[in-house]
């Protein structure tokens, strides 16, 4: 019997009964309240609704908490029980051995298929599976004795001058602040890890030596100069601004200003469509199309500058993958990102500005020029970063378009790195946490974050001026 409930899928188990007992407490709750209103002489103070939101309140509440402590220590519990009872013959495996064979166990648990398994393995299996379903079952009896726990003492409140309303909105509110406080939390974990693993590197590496290297053999631990990787990820990301930047905010100004609504009403579709792409479609059309085009026009360059005499030698790489490749795709992924934000800060201009360009003698283009955009820069300032943060951070494209070399070359046609690249070399394999190889994704990881937060410090900086200016 035990076998068969830790067998169970608990996770899909664990929300349907959230939601029947939340439904049900409601529908009870509600039902109270409505017979309290049907027998009392004076006026209830809430609405039937909100007496059956608190008792579902107070029904789900204890019942969440116990199933996200479940769904943290419920395994954990389980390994640590099932590591006493295991024959000592296993206290000669490391501590890594002995979490892998027991994950092994879970995974043959969960499998139920491990007919030709040995029986010491076998038992350990069932054994596993005993002590999840004394687990479950302990689970599933606490979250219904303490909904009807719940529902039977919030039901014993209702009263004709219970403030449930006033507790359900102050409930609605701490929930919106849990919220709040998740992603704040979750900021602050990325932030303190990042920290932590990058001080462990940097008490072996040095920060010096990290920051201004200029070469990084990170593989073989040699070498961990770090300059190269932002050399590429800095070119990358320029090559695709120039690209992104005056497309896109062309193209916001002209849907905005200048296209007759049946034009926006597809144009502005059709460029929305770029955000949806995957970035592996972007990648792929970077290697197959646009690569081969870029090396064809710098094998075209090349021969052109000998032939008329100015170099012996060709001047371009004009390698398979290079950083032009990469750019150009990427500027043309980010291009939405520049003209849907910049488009609708656009629109977002009062029409009395325009207005009055217009009554003061000034054409649409001067009107746009001097009026429109200068009154909307904050928000293309925030187009233009949350533009360059998309390009920092992309990998796909540059993995399959750019290469994997680390070096600073001002030739846009030679293959480069960057920091986002790394990052997932580095942490594929099998290397510890402790070794400088995957420490030093962290160290590059802090890099890119401290990075993006100067972009963000200084945009928020020239915004706020010119929002004075303006406002």
């Amino acid at each position: 019997m035990l076998q068969q409930l830790g067998q169970l899928p608990m996770g899909w188990l664990l929300i349907a009964l959230i939601t029947v007992f939340g439904s049900a407490a409601f529908f009870l709750g509600r039902m109270r309240a409505e017979r309290l209103l049907e027998t009392t002489t004076g006026r209830m103070h809430s609405r039937p609704n909100y007496h059956g939101y608190y008792v579902a309140m107070c029904t789900v509440v204890p019942v969440v908490l116990i199933a996200v402590a479940y769904a943290i220590f419920a395994e954990e519990l389980t390994r640590t029980q099932l590591t006493r009872e295991l024959p000592s013959s296993f206290d000669r495996l490391s501590a890594p051995e002995l979490q892998s064979y027991l994950e092994s166990v879970r995974r043959a648990a969960g499998n139920a298929a491990s007919d030709g398994a040995d029986r010491v393995f076998q038992a350990i299996t069932n054994r596993y599976l005993e002590l999840r379903g004394f687990v479950n079952a302990a689970t599933l009896m606490l979250l219904g004795a303490l909904a009807a726990a719940g529902i039977f003492w919030s039901q014993s409140r209702l009263k004709p001058d219970f403030r449930a309303r006033a507790l359900v909105e102050n409930g609605m509110e701490l929930v919106l602040f849990l919220c709040a406080g998740v992603a704040i939390a979750t900021t602050a974990g990325i932030v303190v890890s990042l920290l932590y693993e990058s001080l462990q590197f940097f008490q072996k590496v040095s920060a010096w030596d990290f920051l201004t290297g200029t070469r990084w053999n990170a593989q073989t631990n040699a070498e961990f100069g770090a300059l190269p990787l932002f050399f590429g990820t800095f070119m990358i990301a320029l090559i695709a601004m120039l690209v992104a930047a005056p497309i896109g905010l062309f193209s916001a100004i002209f849907l905005s200003e200048y296209a007759s609504p049946r034009a926006r009403g597809w144009i502005k579709p059709v460029l929305e469509i770029l955000a949806g792409i995957p970035t592996v479609v972007y990648g792929f059309f970077a290697l197959l199309v646009v690569a081969p085009g870029v090396r064809q026009l710098a094998i075209w360059i090349n021969e052109l500058i000998i032939q008329l005499g100015l170099a012996s030698e060709p001047v371009l790489a004009a390698q398979p993958t290079s950083a032009l490749a990469a750019g150009l795709v990427m500027g043309i992924m980010v291009i939405p990102f520049v003209s849907s934000l910049s488009d609708d800060v656009i629109n977002a201009v009062p029409q009395t500005l325009r207005d009055a360009a217009y009554a003061l003698g000034a054409t649409k283009s001067e009107t746009v020029k001097q009026v429109v955009v200068p009154a909307a820069l904050p928000g293309i300032i925030a187009a233009l970063l949350l533009a360059v943060s998309r390009a920092i951070g992309e990998t796909m494209i540059v993995v399959m378009a750019a290469g994997k070399s680390a070096r600073m070359s001002m030739d846009p046609t030679s293959d480069l790195t960057t920091i986002t690249v790394q990052i997932v070399s580095l942490m594929t394999g099998e290397t510890g946490f402790d070794d400088p190889k995957t420490l030093s994704a962290f160290a590059l990881g802090l890099v890119l974050f401290a990075v993006t937060l100067a972009f963000n410090v200084v945009a928020l900086r020239v915004v706020k001026k010119y929002r004075e200016k303006y406002d």
